[in-house]
């Protein structure tokens, strides 16, 4: 159950560190991808706003150039029948029908082409029948010819009483010795110009229509042709009819029937009119706004693809990460259990060492007092004889000792190499995690290289790539301090094994020692059976032990002290073991 509870409350802060990461990385990408979207989303919103601009004006042009292309012909003919009467109408009535006549034949669908003289004298082809009583002064393409001069004259839409039909007349002035001898005409039915009119049209609410120089319309669908811009339903339209005779060449906004346009005008130069193109602004917004929401929508799926994506990276580092942590983790627990054993250890030899001295420093006073007694030696030879034989026993008890003291040192000392080996093995952990880090570097940088050729497009994944080769370099410095800790514990494992080898150098003279004092105290003990008047050598024999007895005390506190020395080497190993076990589960969390 507990192990349970460690396994999800691993998961839930594993799942936390990711989010961490992904917000500290998801925020600063999510502006950028914000701004990146509203700045190109506004680029392309204005671009396709000016080329919807741009096919009206050259959908209005082509419509003008094949208007000015249809009137160019019969306004030419009209010029040409103008100049062949550049000194006044023929005398013979029937030359003048004859050439109104052939000219008519070059239009055979149209009326045709016809001429008045300034006494009301008509001309005209087969196609026209004049009707009686029609006085051509009181016309309007008579009228506007003469006031126009000697240039071509576009006459308004009307109703001509020659041909009965709604038309624009083309007519000029002819003179005779500089006075006006009369006027030559033709008729272009408005049926025809209205076709150009309405092929430009792309949508139900698009307006198309031709004004006059003074505003009236020419071939609007709605309103007459004797009606004006800036009079039509009581004056509605005047600011915008007088922005559209002023504009010139040029775009123009306004409101026609309830709908805000935008108006394209464009003057047709032969004819003198203003052709206007109306859109909706509405249409015209309308693709641009479908532009700018299709870019937001793809720099939104980008941004989630990317995070994506970097949660996953993110996701496998820490998975790597976790597992060489794991693995230190459990090398710093064998090696603290090492260390505490050692330490236990080296307490007890220090206890028994100090009982040895305490034993030693006994036997020292004890050996003193036989000495001042020496004098009673002869009478209590027996006494001493057993003296010496429990001394004896004392030193076979020494030497057994010291063998013991001995082969703790060197499993103390063998404890610490296999410490050594172990901090071996955790090398090889670093080095392991110094390997991952170095790859996790090598893949931070390709992934730079591969959005730095990205462009634009990959200046998020930089920024992502940055982050991974940051934590890489993070991981190094840890591992530079583990290295450190580990340089150290090896440091002070080396110092402890100088040490307790010396400890067993000196342990090995007091074995020595203490044989040579055991094989004294033997000869001691033969030659108090064998005389008790022996006084004098057994006080020299005496004497040394004495000697012998405090040498040996120098000896075993030299030990005790190396002991000490030692114990408190374990403890700093342990000391180190626990800072390294702490470190390596701050690596793990």
């Amino acid at each position: 159950m507990k192990k349970n509870s460690i396994e999800i409350e691993k998961k839930v802060f594993e799942m936390s560190y990711v989010k961490r990461s992904m917000i500290l990385i998801g925020a600063p990408v999510a502006v950028f991808f914000i701004i990146t979207a509203i700045i190109v989303a506004s680029l392309v919103s204005n671009f396709t706003e000016q080329q919807a601009y741009r096919l009206m004006y050259s959908n209005m042009r082509e419509c003008v150039l094949s208007f000015e292309k249809t009137l160019a012909p019969p306004a030419k003919v009209v010029e040409s029948l103008s100049f062949l009467f550049s000194n006044g109408f023929y005398k013979s009535e029937s030359q003048n029908e004859k050439v109104f006549d052939d000219v008519s034949q070059i239009y055979p669908e149209f009326p045709g082409f016809y001429g008045a003289k300034i006494d009301g004298t008509m001309y005209a082809g087969s196609n026209i029948l004049i009707p009686e009583g029609y006085d051509p002064s009181s016309e309007i393409w008579f009228t506007g010819a003469i006031d126009f001069g000697g240039e071509l004259y576009f006459s308004p839409v009307y109703t001509n009483k020659l041909t009965d039909s709604l038309v624009v007349t083309i007519s000029k002035v002819v003179y005779k010795d500089e006075e006006v001898d009369g006027v030559v005409a033709f008729d272009f039915p408005i049926v025809d110009l209205q076709n150009f009119v309405g092929e430009i049209k792309n949508d139900d609410l698009d307006l198309s229509f031709i004004l006059s120089p003074d505003g009236d319309f020419f071939m609007h669908e709605v309103y007459l042709p004797d009606e004006n811009i800036t009079t039509v339903e009581g004056g509605k339209y005047k600011n915008l009819g007088e922005n559209l005779l002023m504009a010139g060449d040029d775009f123009i906004y306004g409101k026609m029937n309830d709908i805000d346009y935008v108006f394209r005008v464009s003057p047709i130069p032969l004819a003198g009119w203003y052709y206007v193109l109306g859109k909706s602004v509405k249409d015209v917004a309308s693709f641009s706004h479908a532009t700018r929401i299709l870019l937001i929508c793809a720099f939104t799926l980008l941004f989630v693809i990317i995070m994506t994506i970097t949660a996953f990276i993110i996701s496998r580092m820490r998975a790597k990460e976790q597992e060489a942590s794991r693995r230190l983790i459990e090398e710093t627990q064998s090696l603290a259990v090492s260390s505490k054993e050692n330490a236990a250890t080296a307490q007890d030899q220090n206890a028994a060492i100090k009982e040895i001295v305490a034993t030693m420093e006994d036997n020292t006073a004890l050996s003193e007092d036989i000495s001042q007694k020496i004098k009673d030696v002869s009478g209590v030879a027996t006494k001493t004889s057993s003296d010496v034989t429990e001394g004896v026993s004392y030193l076979e008890e020494n030497v057994r000792q010291l063998h013991e003291i001995a082969q703790a040192n060197q499993s103390t000392i063998n404890g610490i190499k296999n410490l050594g080996d172990k901090i071996e093995n955790i090398w090889d952990i670093v080095t392991l995690i110094n390997s991952v880090a170095d790859q996790a570097k090598i893949i931070a940088f390709n992934a730079e290289l591969e959005a730095s050729t990205a462009g634009a497009a990959g200046r998020n994944f930089h920024i992502v790539a940055t982050e991974i080769r940051r934590l890489a370099d993070g991981i190094i410095d840890g591992t530079k301090e583990i290295k450190s800790k580990i340089t150290e514990i090896q440091q002070s494992s080396d110092s402890l094994i100088i040490a307790s080898e010396s400890g067993t150098e000196k342990i090995q003279e007091g074995v020595v020692n203490a044989k040579n004092l055991e094989e004294r105290f033997t000869s001691i003990k033969n030659a108090s059976e064998i005389t008790a008047d022996s006084a004098g050598a057994i006080t020299t024999i005496i004497q040394q032990q004495t000697i012998a007895s405090e040498q040996i005390l120098l000896t075993l506190k030299q030990i005790a002290s190396g002991v000490e020395n030692f114990s408190s080497a374990t403890t700093h190993i342990s000391v180190a073991s626990e800072t390294l076990k702490s470190i390596a589960e701050d690596l793990n969390k």
